[in-house]
């Protein structure tokens, strides 16, 4: 009754963190496209999955719950809480599942653990934004809960549990085979652990066949889409391919994770998670010479983190694949320390992670100083709703090669053109041309504009041109 209780209270934790103010962060570019998606979706324009440019259907498909709950069918009634709500569920789920992984440590440990990744930074930063990252995340501990339990217990229950996760976790994000991979190399490695027993044909035909199913079913836009399946088995080679070849735009060097959790001033920010690090690190120590999960988590944890610092390809959403054994491993050391002095040491990591996570989610989440809010849109593009509304009857024009968040914000009008150069008449009710472009835009116009500027982002100025109402 007792771990009932805690449990419920670490839930409503992180839900409140999840969930407070969750609409007020700016959209991200990615955000609004996936956001868009959905609002096609809603308005029946079908699902069709797209290997070359968007990760797996997932979170649309799941998406399409809370907007129809709250009744919004189409686009334009669409809002940005109601499109996060669902990574913010998952990253609660996330939360529960860690709590079952662990429970046979102990009460201690498994609340403590959860606690930990109830108010980690990144988990609750990049549980509020709307990318696949927390639903696979999600995923892939349901595959671990359930799987172990197979793995311990056997039967084709189990079995079939373990391949709906880990069929959730192909239709989520290609990078799911990398980590069903790596956690097939973890248990290999502790193997001698004595957690191991014999896999019966019809056990895993009941899991494999699942998985096949379950996914199946989200690529194929179920069955609307047959092409879907061939797809899905394009999808890994494109996406290894994006991520091994250096051009992206994304390269960075082989800490950049690490760097993610220790000292960095920027601007007077200040960003440092090392009082969660050190005893993450002593469990890493502690679990590399224990039986059984620890070990387990330890080499998974340790692969995940090797092969994400190898590849060249980063961002920083991709942290959070980290954060749940971190949680597990600082969990296990700061169960050593007994007493007063484990409870205050407790206590700083926690202090700590809840300072951080205030400072990175509620006071600057789109503050290009914060780690997190990676080539984050600016404030400004709030403020894109309210032009449109005081624009006069007209269309409403984008001449910029990037321009995403922009539909998002403007879709509530109808009369929306975009042109990656100026086109021959540049006249519109309102028009976002990229600064660059500014010059031979007004060329263009004949008309009375008022002219301003809006940060898209950092370092990528857009000039606004409002037509003067007769």
């Amino acid at each position: 009754m007792l771990d009932a209780v805690l449990l419920a209270a670490v839930l409503a934790v992180a839900l409140a963190l999840r969930l407070f103010d969750l609409g007020s962060r700016p959209m991200h570019a990615d955000e609004a496209n996936q956001a868009v998606k959905v609002g096609q979706m809603l308005e029946g324009g079908g699902y069709r999955y797209d290997p070359l440019e968007h990760h797996g259907p997932t979170l649309y498909y799941f998406a399409l719950i809370p907007a129809r709950l709250r009744g919004q069918t189409t686009l334009a009634s669409l809002s940005e809480a109601t499109v996060r709500l669902t990574p913010a569920l998952a990253g609660v789920a996330a939360v529960a599942l860690l709590w079952l992984l662990l429970r046979r440590w102990g009460r201690g440990p498994a609340i403590t653990a959860a606690v930990l990744l109830a108010v980690a930074p990144a988990s609750v930063y990049y549980s509020r934004y709307f990318v696949q990252e927390t639903l696979l995340v999600t995923f892939t501990l349901g595959a671990l809960v359930a799987g172990l339990e197979w793995w311990r217990r056997g039967g084709a229950g189990w079995a079939a549990a373990t391949g709906t996760c880990l069929g959730l976790m192909v239709a989520t994000k290609e990078t799911a085979l990398f980590f069903a991979v790596a956690a097939l190399i973890a248990l290999a490695l502790s193997w001698q652990s004595g957690i191991g027993r014999r896999i019966t044909g019809r056990e895993l035909a009941a899991g494999v066949g699942t998985a096949v199913v379950v996914a199946g079913m989200f690529f194929t836009s179920f069955g609307a889409n047959p092409g879907g399946l061939r797809d899905a088995l394009i999808a890994p080679v494109t996406m290894l391919g994006r991520a091994t070849a250096g051009a992206s735009g994304h390269e960075k060097p082989w800490w950049y994770y690490g760097s993610l959790f220790v000292w960095q001033r920027n601007g007077g920010y200040l960003w440092d998670q090392t009082l969660f690090v050190l005893p993450a690190l002593a469990g890493l120590a502690l679990a590399a010479r224990s039986r059984g999960l620890p070990r387990f988590l330890a080499a998974y944890t340790a692969i995940v983190w090797l092969v994400l610092s190898a590849t060249p390809y980063k961002t920083p959403w991709l942290v959070i694949n980290l954060v749940p054994g971190l949680c597990a491993l600082a969990a296990l050391a700061l169960a050593r320390c007994r007493g007063p002095i484990g409870w205050m040491l407790g206590s700083l990591v926690l202090v700590a992670l809840g300072w951080q996570t205030r400072e990175a989610v509620f006071q600057r989440p789109a503050d290009p100083r914060n780690p997190f809010a990676y080539v984050h849109s600016t404030p400004d593009v709030k403020k894109i709703p309210a032009l449109a509304s005081a624009a006069p009857p007209g269309p409403v024009k984008v001449i910029s090669r990037e321009y995403w968040p922009l539909p998002w914000y403007l879709r509530r009008r109808p009369d929306v053109g975009y042109w990656a150069s100026p086109p021959a008449d540049c006249d519109g009710a309102l028009v976002f041309a990229d600064a660059r472009l500014a010059a031979e835009v007004r060329t263009r116009m004949h008309g009375n504009y008022h002219e301003g500027f809006l940060g898209l982002r950092p370092g990528f100025v857009l000039v606004v041109f409002q037509r003067e109402r007769p």
